[in-house]
């Protein structure tokens, strides 16, 4: 079920987020080349949406995006993270983008977040790792 989209009129690039009941997961899905404005609103979003339709489990798809992606990685540390912990995140499955040196969160991510976060290289392993994480221990 598509909860937001935000898109760019001048160049098309998106942030849409989605929630999968069968899957019991919040999708990030961003495409494009997403400038620091569009990325703290697709952010945003999420903790808004993430309020009204909590799940422990986000898959943050980066797999389309070109570029430089969000370079306020202090915003993402000192107000998202936080928020999005008190929110019930639990697990974070990130897809890296296709040109991967262009993916500042494997590499300048704080190490001491408050859930679990890993990073994939497909959608898919991605996908397979939340659906595991699903599972009662």
């Amino acid at each position: 079920m598509l909860l937001n989209i935000n898109t760019d009129p001048r160049d098309h690039s998106t942030c849409a987020l989605s929630y999968e009941a069968e899957n019991n997961w919040l999708r990030a899905t961003w495409r494009g080349y997403v400038d620091p404005a569009e990325a703290m609103r697709g952010a945003q979003a999420y903790l808004h949406h993430a309020a009204q339709m909590p799940s422990p489990l986000l898959l943050n798809d980066n797999s389309q995006l070109r570029g430089p992606w969000f370079d306020s990685l202090d915003w993402l540390a000192e107000v998202w993270v936080p928020q999005a912990s008190r929110l019930g995140l639990r697990y974070v499955a990130h897809v890296q983008q296709a040109d991967r040196h262009s993916d500042i969160i494997p590499a300048r991510m704080p190490s001491s977040v408050p859930f679990e976060l890993q990073i994939f290289q497909n959608l898919e392993d991605a996908q397979n790792w939340l659906r595991q994480c699903r599972i009662p221990s």
